[in-house]
């Protein structure tokens, strides 16, 4: 992740010949970039972080006239424990003021090969595809360096052979292909069974299955410390205890294959939600988890809508992000225990915007306790589905990424 250890405390003004113009919601400034800084009529060209400034709504100075504001001083300093943090010396560069904790992962989930959940193996390119190198390459220039790429078992071990049976080499190499690309670009990649803990119609409750399956897996990544293996997506329907001790048995799992240096993530039950971190048992049954190299932590989800689905772009309210997270963050620090948000989601408008810069702000005020998160979801097939952040258009590029993200980079 880059930073900046000093800005000019000056706004700047350019003026310039109106040979180009940037249209609303493009990007018109911010390190490395090279483009078009002139804001077309009715936009101005708004600071939002060293590395991204666009034109937004609103009253220019004329159509041929670019404001590029820069921040006030800003620095990023390196504490000796190797936690980095950002003090903001006034609100204006920064939606969330005073002194945080950099996210250490930040980035997005890159969906699509989890597609075609009924269609075992499926067809690649009808029912299912992997991530975009195109959408890579976006986030990674935009400062991003973590993207959680779900697969499905079916896909990856047949049913024919059974979960601890040996991988479907067609679908094997195009996961080790996206990830090899993602680990060359210098970002992280999560790799995650998007299976909600079933398998084949059935739930999983065999311990010795689950890490078989991880232990083999694991096998084939040990030696990319880019990867980061996240055990199951969202398991619910199944009492915290037993979803515990199977993550239990995926950590074992991985650490037996040799995998000694990548972080493992576990999820909870009733769907790993953090606002209901504590009422579904998972706070009390997964206090008991080891890992022999230390080098876990707990990945939770949290959309902002009613019912905490991510299915509605109406937003509770614009703090509903800060107080759904509040108890699961003090239940992280009272533990001692470290926390992942692998999926938050919200819709495209104030309240949402609000909402997201509220809960992320409340995660990197919590000195350290959570280690990153990541936006639900990138991926080429999602089309106009609110929370696509799939470049160039997908609807949460124009407002949500530098509004609500790119802030807390």
């Amino acid at each position: 992740m880059k930073s900046l250890l000093a800005f000019s405390s000056l706004a700047i003004l350019f003026i310039k010949p109106a040979f180009a113009q940037v249209a609303i919601y493009g990007q018109c400034g911010g390190v490395n970039y090279s483009g078009a800084t002139t804001c077309a009529s009715g936009s101005t060209c708004v600071y939002s972080n060293p590395y991204y400034s666009q034109c937004l709504p609103g009253q220019a100075p004329s159509s041929s006239t670019t404001v590029t504001a820069s921040p006030t001083t800003t620095t990023v300093k390196t504490t000796t424990t190797g936690t980095t943090t950002t003090t903001a010396s006034s609100p204006g560069n920064s939606v969330c003021p005073g002194t945080r904790t950099k996210f250490k992962f930040f980035g997005v989930n890159e969906s699509g090969a989890e597609f075609g959940n009924t269609a075992w193996p499926g067809a690649l390119g009808t029912d299912y595809t992997w991530p975009s190198p195109s959408s890579i390459d976006f986030f990674v220039g935009k400062g991003f360096n973590t993207f959680r790429v779900p697969f499905l078992l079916e896909r990856m071990t047949p049913p024919a052979t059974g979960i601890t049976g040996p991988f479907n080499q067609t679908y094997l190499s195009g996961l080790q292909t996206i990830v090899s690309y993602i680990t060359g670009k210098g970002a992280f990649v999560l790799i995650e069974p998007h299976n909600y803990m079933s398998y084949n119609n059935a739930v999983i409750t065999s311990n010795s299955d689950f890490q078989t399956f991880w232990k083999n897996l694991a096998t084939v990544f040990k030696s990319n410390n880019n990867v980061i293996f996240d055990l199951m997506n969202e398991p619910n329907g199944i009492p915290a205890t037993t979803v515990a001790a199977l993550m239990q048995s995926g950590i074992n799992g991985v650490r037996s294959a040799g995998a000694t240096t990548q972080m493992i993530l576990v999820e909870g039950t009733s769907w790993t939600g953090a606002w209901t971190w504590t009422s579904s048992g998972n706070a009390a049954a997964f206090t008991g988890l080891t890992d022999p190299n230390n080098n876990f932590a707990i990945e939770m989800h949290q959309y902002l809508d009613s019912d905490g689905s991510g299915t509605s772009a109406t937003c509770v309210s614009s703090s509903i992000g800060s107080s759904r997270l509040a108890d699961a963050t003090t239940w992280l620090q009272a533990n001692n225990i470290k926390g992942f948000l692998g999926e938050i989601g919200a819709g495209n408008n104030t309240v949402c915007i609000q909402a997201i810069q509220g809960a992320l702000c409340s995660m990197q005020q919590a000195s350290g306790a959570w280690l990153g998160a990541l936006w639900w979801a990138a991926g080429p097939w999602w089309g106009d589905y609110f929370q696509s952040i799939e470049p160039p258009s997908g609807p949460a590029v124009a407002q949500v990424l530098p509004q609500a993200l790119m802030p807390f980079l």
